[in-house]
C-alpha cells in the first residue's frame, strides 16, 4: 500500500475505521434463516460470534450466565470489583451516581482494594454451576499470580488482555511473562490481545494462542488515543491482523481466530468487522445498556481506574432494553443499536453469504459518504442515521 508523505522525515499509511467503509452486495442473496452465524473456537461452539468485554460495567457472573444462555460467551475481569469485594453491588450503585468530576478519583480508590484469589475461584465456579462456558481475563502482569485460582474454579477459556500485549515484552526491573511458554504449558485455551498491526498479531499467534484480540483505543470508554497518542482505526487493524492469520495458517496449518475488540455500537459495525476478516467480535458499551448489566446504563474501560495514568472514562450509555433484545431483537428503534446479530444475519443474507467465514471474503470499499449520502433530513431532524 502506498504511503503518504507526512513530512520530509516521516511517511505513513492511510488507515480506515468502520465509518470509512461499506460492504458491497454480491450477485447473490439468501434468506436470513439460511445463514449460519455460529462460531467455533478450540473445542467450544457458540451460536453467536460474540464475546462480552471483560469490563466491570459489562460482565458480572449473572450477566455472563445470561449471555451464555443466549449463545455467546462473556469475559469476567479477574482483576475487577467482583474479585476484590464479596458484595460489590453497592459500589456499582455508587459509581452510577458519581458526578463526572469525581468519578475517576473515586474509582481509583475502589480498585485499590486487593484482588482476593478465593473470590477468583468462587466467581468462576458460579458461572460454571449455571452450565455455561466460563471465560475470564487477566493482565499480563498478574497472569502467573492469578492463574492457579482461575484453574481451581475450572475455567474453560483464559484471556490475557491489556491495552497492548506483545509477545516480546522487555523489562529491566521484572521478569516479563513468557507468553509462549505459559500458553503451551497451560491446560486450557488462551486468547491474547490487544494488538493492531500485522507484525504484532503474527507474533501473538506464534505464542500458541487460539485467538487474538484486535483493537487499541477504539472503545467508547477508552481514552488511550488521547492520553498516549497510539492506536489504529479498526477496519485497517482487523484486515491487517487477518492477513497475519493467513500467513500463520500457511506456515503452521493452525488457524488462529481474530476477534475485533471495540469500536462497534451498531449492527452495521459488527457486519463490517466480520467483512474485514474478524471471526467474532468483543462488545462492551452496547451490552452495558442491557437491563442485566452490572451497572445498567454506565460503562468504563479496563484502564479507567489506573492508579497513576487512567486511560478511560465512565460514560453514560443509557438503558436500551434486555440483553436478548440488544443482541437478537426485536428492535423498536431505527438506529441500528438493537438486534445486533439479527443485523449481521440480514447483512450476510443480503450479500449472499451463508457463513461467517464466507462473509470474511465480502468486497468492501472506501465510502466516506455512506453515513451522509441522501441523509439530509435524518441529520437535520437528529433521527435514524443522523442520531
Amino acid at each position: 500500500m502506498a504511503e503518504i508523505e507526512i513530512g520530509i522525515y516521516k511517511s505513513g499509511r492511510r488507515a480506515y475505521g468502520f465509518d470509512d467503509i461499506a460492504i458491497v452486495p454480491s450477485r447473490r442473496t439468501r434468506d436470513p434463516e439460511d445463514v449460519d452465524i455460529s462460531w467455533e473456537i478450540d473445542a467450544f461452539r457458540f451460536e453467536l460470534p460474540l464475546m462480552a468485554a471483560g469490563m466491570d460495567g459489562v460482565t458480572s457472573p449473572a450477566s455472563a450466565i445470561a449471555l451464555g444462555k443466549l449463545g455467546g460467551v462473556a469475559v469476567l475481569n479477574l482483576e475487577g470489583l467482583w474479585t476484590r469485594y464479596e458484595d460489590p453491588i453497592p459500589l456499582f450503585e455508587e459509581i452510577a451516581n458519581l458526578s463526572d468530576d469525581k468519578a475517576t478519583a473515586r474509582m481509583q480508590q475502589m480498585y485499590a482494594e486487593p484482588v482476593r484469589p478465593e473470590l477468583v475461584t468462587e466467581r468462576i465456579r458460579q458461572v460454571k454451576a449455571a452450565g455455561v462456558i466460563s471465560c475470564a481475563s487477566v493482565t499480563p502482569q498478574r497472569t502467573v499470580e492469578l492463574a492457579p485460582a482461575a484453574l481451581a474454579g475450572e475455567l474453560d477459556i483464559l484471556v490475557i488482555q491489556g491495552t497492548v500485549v506483545s509477545a516480546e515484552h522487555v523489562s529491566k526491573s521484572v521478569e516479563p511473562l513468557n507468553l509462549k511458554r505459559f500458553i503451551r504449558e497451560l491446560e486450557i485455551p488462551v486468547i491474547v490481545g490487544g494488538c493492531a498491526s500485522y507484525q504484532a498479531g503474527l507474533h501473538l499467534m506464534r505464542t500458541g494462542a487460539v485467538g487474538v484480540l484486535v483493537g487499541v483505543g477504539p472503545g467508547n470508554a477508552c481514552t488511550t488515543r488521547g492520553v498516549l497518542g497510539i492506536g489504529v482505526p479498526q477496519a485497517t487493524a482487523i484486515a491487517d491482523v487477518a492477513g497475519a492469520r493467513m500467513r500463520h495458517l500457511d506456515e503452521t496449518g493452525v488457524y488462529v481466530h481474530v476477534i475485533a475488540d471495540g469500536g462497534m455500537s451498531r449492527g452495521g459495525d459488527v457486519a463490517k468487522a466480520i467483512a474485514c476478516g474478524a471471526d467474532a467480535v468483543m462488545l462492551g458499551s452496547p451490552l452495558s445498556s442491557a437491563t442485566e448489566a452490572p451497572c445498567p446504563g454506565f460503562h468504563w474501560g479496563m484502564a479507567t481506574f489506573h492508579p497513576t495514568l487512567p486511560r478511560g472514562a465512565r460514560v453514560r450509555t443509557g438503558v436500551r432494553g434486555s440483553l436478548e433484545h440488544i443482541l437478537l431483537g426485536p428492535a423498536h428503534e431505527n438506529d441500528g443499536r438493537m438486534n445486533l446479530f439479527g443485523a449481521l444475519r440480514t447483512a450476510m443474507a443480503t450479500c449472499g453469504y451463508a457463513s461467517v467465514k464466507e462473509f470474511q471474503k465480502a468486497e468492501v470499499m472506501v465510502a466516506p459518504a455512506l453515513q451522509t449520502e441522501g441523509k439530509a433530513l435524518q441529520r437535520s431532524q437528529n433521527v435514524g442515521m443522523g442520531h
